[in-house]
C-alpha cells in the first residue's frame, strides 16, 4: 500500500502520465528531470562547503562535487553515482539528496557525474563506476583525511554501476569497506512480481526503464552479461559487505532482495531494507514525504556501523 502522504502524488501520476521517452529528445527528458528534481526535493541541507572538481582519468575526465558536511567526522568518504535510468541526472538532480546525506552520516560526499547514454551507451558508465572508485582509492588524501575509510554508494541506474563495480575490484584491495545500493536496477528483462504489480504509475514504468535499457544498452544485445544483469554474476565472494535498499512499491523491489540474497549466498554480509509504502526514487521526495528524512537517517546508522566495524 503506496504511503499516504504519496497517494495524491501517485494518483496525479497515473491520471496524466508524462510522455513516453521514444516521443523526447534526450535533452528534454533531462531538463524534465532536473525540474521534477527540483519540485521534490525541499529545503537543501546545510554542509560546511561544496566544492565542484575534475576526475582526470584515463582518456577523459569527470567532473565530481565533493561534500563536506558541518559535522565531518573524517571517518569517511562516500563515491556517489546517481540515478536517472541511465540516461538522465546529474550533479544538481541529487545535489539536495548528496547534502542530506553528508549531514545524516557526517561522511563526506563524492558525486561523480558519469557518461550517459545514448551519447555514451554501455560499457561507458561501467567504466567510469570502476575507474572512479579507483581513482578515489588511490588519491584518497585529495578528498578526505588520511586513514578514511571508503563506501561506494549509488541509487537506481548508478546503484548497478556501483554494484558492478564493486564486483570488478574486488581482488584490488581498494579498501571499500561497503557497497550501498538503493533501489537498484538490476537488468533490461524486469520480470518480477513486483515489476507486474507495480509496472505502471508508481513513478517508474516497466516499459520505459526498457526503452531506457535499449538506449543505454546500443547494439549490444547479451542480456546474460552480468555487468548488464548482476543477478548473472556466478561468483560474488569477496564482494564488499552491502546494504541493500527497497521500496515496497516499486517495480525493482524484487529484483533488489533477490540480487541481497545472491550476495548472501555467497557469503556476503548484507543489510536489506525496505522503506514500506514508499516508491521508486522516494529518497529525493523529502519536499514531499517528510518520513522519507527518517529513513535516510536509518541509513545512515547503517553505513556508521560499517566504517566503525572496519575501524575496529
Amino acid at each position: 500500500m503506496v504511503h499516504p502522504a504519496l497517494e495524491s502524488y501517485v494518483r496525479a501520476v497515473q491520471e496524466h502520465p508524462g510522455p513516453h521517452p521514444s516521443t523526447v529528445s534526450a535533452l528534454e527528458r533531462r531538463t524534465a528531470y532536473r525540474q521534477q528534481s527540483e519540485a521534490m526535493c525541499g529545503s537543501p541541507e546545510a554542509v560546511e562547503s561544496t566544492d565542484d572538481l575534475v576526475l582526470e582519468l584515463k582518456g577523459r575526465s569527470l567532473a565530481a562535487r565533493l561534500y563536506i558536511p558541518l559535522q565531518d567526522e573524517d571517518k569517511a568518504i562516500v563515491v556517489y553515482f546517481h540515478g536517472g535510468s541511465f540516461v538522465a541526472g546529474d550533479l544538481d538532480t541529487h545535489d539536495a539528496l548528496c547534502r542530506r546525506l553528508a549531514a545524516d552520516t557526517r561522511m563526506r560526499f563524492l558525486a561523480v557525474d558519469y557518461r550517459l547514454a545514448p551519447e555514451d551507451p554501455f560499457p561507458a558508465g561501467i567504466d567510469d563506476a570502476v575507474d572512479a572508485v579507483r581513482y578515489v582509492s588511490t588519491h584518497l588524501t585529495d578528498f578526505a583525511q588520511p586513514g578514511a575509510k571508503l563506501i561506494v554508494m549509488g541509487d537506481s541506474a548508478g546503484a548497478t554501476l556501483i554494484a558492478v563495480a564493486a564486483v570488478l575490484t574486488r581482488a584490488e584491495d581498494l579498501g571499500i569497506v561497503a557497497q550501498v545500493l538503493i533501489y537498484p536496477t538490476l537488468g533490461p528483462e524486469v520480470l518480477t512480481d513486483s515489476s507486474h504489480t507495480y509496472a505502471k504509475g508508481y513513478l517508474l514504468d516497466v516499459d520505459y526503464l526498457r526503452y531506457d535499457y535499449g538506449q543505454y544498452l546500443g547494439e549490444w544485445r547479451d542480456h546474460t552479461d552480468p555487468r548488464i544483469s548482476p543477478l548473472m554474476f556466478d561468483d560474488l565472494t569477496g564482494a564488499p559487505p552491502a546494504v541493500v535498499l527497497v521500496a515496497e512499491c516499486d517495480p525493482l523491489r524484487d529484483e533488489g532482495v533477490a540480487y541481497a540474497g545472491l550476495l548472501e549466498h555467497f557469503g556476503v554480509p548484507v543489510e536489506l531494507l525496505e522503506a514500506k509504502g514508499m516508491i521508486h526514487g522516494f529518497l529525493r521526495m523529502g519536499g514531499l514525504v517528510p518520513e522519507t528524512l527518517e529513513i535516510v537517517d536509518d541509513l545512515a546508522g547503517h553505513m556508521h556501523r560499517y566504517v566503525e566495524s572496519a575501524s575496529s
